[in-house]
């Protein structure tokens, strides 16, 4: 058993460094309480595994990955629009009070549900089911489990590291970034599943990069209307108090 466990967790641990998880977890650190973001990765990571290690124990065959991959693609790019539509506007921000990464509605179940999809049909899930079908079923959950969480919690200190020298705007923007490149690059390995890693991650870019200049070009759209407002406002001013 404890054999088992040490295996799965040096498995598991190694095959998630620097994997997309990672990167995910560091996103989410940016925006939502450390210990929000590991207790969601942790309750997702628990509850793949179980399915995992039931897969690769009781039943040997695989769950409907395309599917669940696609899912999780387009809820990625979901998230990273609205999330860019949340700092469109910076006049907005300074406004309104801000809904920092410490009081976001509901981050717990944003983490899970992101994880959840991300993970089934994941190499990482792909690792624990073969380990399930050799090794005892319960240690392999347990040490996938714990390899997992440990490499992601590696993201999440980086994540806080970092976050504490970024303006909580940029931190949006990178975030909603990254997320849709994280769609676009399961996209992309769904419509070609032989390009490889690295081609794989050069095509998928292409999405955010676009993305981010259309941004820059609304904002700046945005900034140009508000300043002629506010020029328009001001001459119409004096013309009022000579009246």
């Amino acid at each position: 058993m404890i054999a088992t466990v040490l295996l799965s967790i040096g498995i598991v641990f190694l095959a998630e460094l620097g994997d997309k998880s990672q990167l995910m977890a560091l996103t989410f650190a940016l925006r939502y309480r450390w210990w929000v973001v590991l207790g969601g990765i942790a309750t997702a990571t628990a509850a793949v595994h179980v399915i995992s290690v039931a897969v690769g124990h009781f039943l040997g065959s695989a769950l409907p990955t395309t599917a669940i991959a696609l899912v999780a693609a387009l809820t990625f790019l979901a998230v990273g629009v609205w999330t860019l539509r949340e700092h469109l506007d910076p006049a907005d921000e300074e406004e309104t009070p801000k809904v920092s990464r410490f009081t976001t509605a509901a981050p717990f179940l944003v983490v899970l549900s992101a994880f959840l999809l991300a993970e089934l049909g994941d190499r990482t899930m792909f690792a624990t089911a073969a380990l399930a079908t050799d090794y005892d079923w319960a240690g392999v959950w347990l040490g996938s489990t714990i390899g997992m969480v440990a490499a992601d919690a590696l993201a999440i200190a980086a994540g806080i590291l970092v976050g504490k020298h970024l303006p909580e705007r940029a931190i949006g923007i990178g975030s909603g970034l990254l997320f849709l490149f994280f769609g676009s690059l399961t996209l992309t390995g769904l419509a070609w599943p032989g390009l490889g890693t690295l081609p794989g991650a050069a095509v998928a870019i292409i999405v955010p990069v676009l993305a981010g200049a259309v941004f820059y070009a609304l904002t700046r759209r945005r900034a140009a209307l508000t300043e002629r407002i506010a020029a328009t406002d001001g001459s119409e001013q004096p013309a009022e108090e000579l009246h």
